[in-house]
């Protein structure tokens, strides 16, 4: 793995092709890159792990330095706040899930195979872990179905998002949206329609871990992978 200060530039070999994988990270999410220190790629790991075990409101620094061995003090080095290090996060699964997106439809010419892809990695849940760098995309892809909306539900929201603190996550149903377009381009409403299936994923997979009657998920059907996808289509009905 090679990173600038800004970039976390992950190499990927596929057969004989050696592929770079871009993660760009909105250096004002940090003090420090965390990628350029051993530390500050404990910080993000352990928080990752913490985060996942003991929920964001019970999250501190404090914790989290008693976790890596390391004052509390440091870890403000890369980080402002913990809500800073969740915006981090959130734009770091993001990112990766754009850089998928991309990879899986760059040789797909139907529109219609290429936004069924597209659906169904928003939605599906991620169950490998690539292993990359000091990233569990498993317990990532968990914190971004439980905790993620408290990124973006304060009151600074729109002077963060001014900032381009949530691009990366608009920037994905943006592309997203295009792929709607290709597909039927008299669809009035792609980026309301792709943000709901994101957001109704979520809370879908939120409900079946804590509030099972207010879904239908069952376990090995994928039932919310074809909800999506049938509602995505139904919407999208080309007469």
């Amino acid at each position: 793995m090679f990173f600038d200060s800004n970039t976390i530039i992950f190499v990927i070999v596929n057969h004989m092709n050696t592929i770079p994988v871009h993660i760009n990270i909105n250096p004002e999410l940090y003090k420090k890159n965390p990628e350029s220190s051993d530390l500050g790629k404990r910080i993000i790991t352990k928080s990752i792990e913490m985060i996942h075990e003991i929920g964001f409101e019970d999250f501190t620094f404090k914790k989290l330095g008693v976790e890596i061995t390391s004052n509390e003090s440091s870890i403000y080095r890369y980080f402002e706040s913990k809500h800073m290090l969740l915006v981090y996060l959130i734009n770091w699964y993001w990112s990766w899930l754009e850089y998928r997106l991309a990879y899986k439809i760059q040789n797909i010419k139907s529109p219609k195979e290429k936004l069924e892809i597209a659906v169904d990695l928003l939605v599906q849940e991620v169950i490998n872990d690539n292993d990359f760098s000091s990233i569990n995309e498993v317990l990532l892809h968990k914190i971004i179905v439980d905790e993620s909306s408290k990124a973006y539900h304060t009151k600074s929201v729109d002077t963060e998002n001014e900032k381009g603190f949530f691009k990366c996550y608009k920037r994905v149903v943006g592309r997203v949206s295009e792929l709607v377009l290709e597909y039927n381009p008299d669809f009035e409403f792609p980026h309301m329609l792709i943000s709901t299936v994101i957001e109704g994923a979520h809370q879908q997979r939120y409900f079946s871990q804590h509030l099972p009657s207010l879904t239908d998920f069952e376990k090995g059907k994928n039932n919310i992978v074809r909800f999506y996808t049938n509602l995505v289509f139904k919407a999208l009905n080309i007469s």
